[in-house]
C-alpha cells in the first residue's frame, strides 16, 4: 500500500511540475522580449505596433501565442506554418521555453481587445 501511495504522489508531483513548467514565466518572458527586441515592431506596450498590419500581442490568450511562434518557427513547408521573413528569423532563435515565457508575459499584460463576449 505505501509503494502505491509513493507513486501516486510521484505522479502527481511530477504532472503538477511539467503543468507550471509549461505555463511559462512572465519574468523570463519580459526578459526574452527584451532580448530578442520584439517591442521594436510590435511596440513598446505591445499593443501600438509601429505598422498598423503588425498584430496586438498585448493580453491575447497565451495558446494563441504559442502557436503563433511555433508556426513561424516551422515557416510555410511545416504543418500550421506561417511564412514572413521578419517572425520566420526571430521565431527560429526562440527555444521551446522562450514560446512558452514569452506568450505568458505577452498575455499578461493589459488590453483592451475583446477576447470573449
Amino acid at each position: 500500500m505505501k509503494k502505491i501511495f509513493a507513486g501516486v504522489a510521484f505522479l502527481l508531483s511530477t504532472s503538477a511540475f511539467v503543468n507550471a513548467h509549461a505555463a511559462g514565466n512572465i519574468a523570463a518572458g519580459e526578459a526574452a522580449v527584451k532580448k530578442y527586441a520584439c517591442a521594436s515592431c510590435h511596440g513598446v506596450d505591445f499593443y501600438t505596433p509601429i505598422d498598423p498590419s503588425y498584430p496586438k500581442l498585448a493580453g491575447q490568450p497565451q495558446d494563441y501565442l504559442q502557436h503563433a511562434l511555433i508556426s513561424y518557427q516551422r515557416g510555410s513547408d511545416g504543418p500550421n506554418g506561417r511564412s514572413n521573413a521578419i517572425m520566420g528569423g526571430q521565431a527560429k532563435a526562440l527555444s521551446h521555453q522562450d514560446v512558452q515565457d514569452i506568450a505568458a508575459y505577452l498575455h499578461s499584460l493589459p488590453t483592451t481587445l475583446v477576447l470573449s463576449k
